[in-house]
């Protein structure tokens, strides 16, 4: 096993791009995306009522190499702080298949 950074960021539909982006400067290559996210946080409730993309959230996993984790949290700050969502970091152990 691997010991790595798993990266978790909730954020608006319209930020997915930008993530992305980020994760691939970063040299993060693996990603998932789970769309339309309801839940509630500091800005109040999002709902998918209006089944609208721009108005959901976007769950985005992935992982990286402990030396990666600080230009990722570095790149993505920025951007949760104007938008909002949340980004979470933790350890984890890869199981290299």
């Amino acid at each position: 096993m691997e010991s790595i950074k798993r990266i978790e960021i909730i954020t608006n539909y319209l930020e997915l791009k930008p993530v992305i982006d980020i994760l691939n400067q970063a040299g993060v290559s693996g990603y998932s995306v789970i769309t339309n996210v309801t839940g509630s946080g500091d800005r109040g409730k999002v709902i998918d009522d209006l089944e609208i993309a721009a108005l959901t959230n976007v769950y985005v996993l992935s992982i990286c190499q402990q030396e990666k984790e600080e230009q990722v949290v570095a790149a993505i700050t920025p951007l949760i702080k104007k938008f909002g969502g949340v980004c979470i970091v933790s350890d984890a152990k890869w199981i290299a298949h």
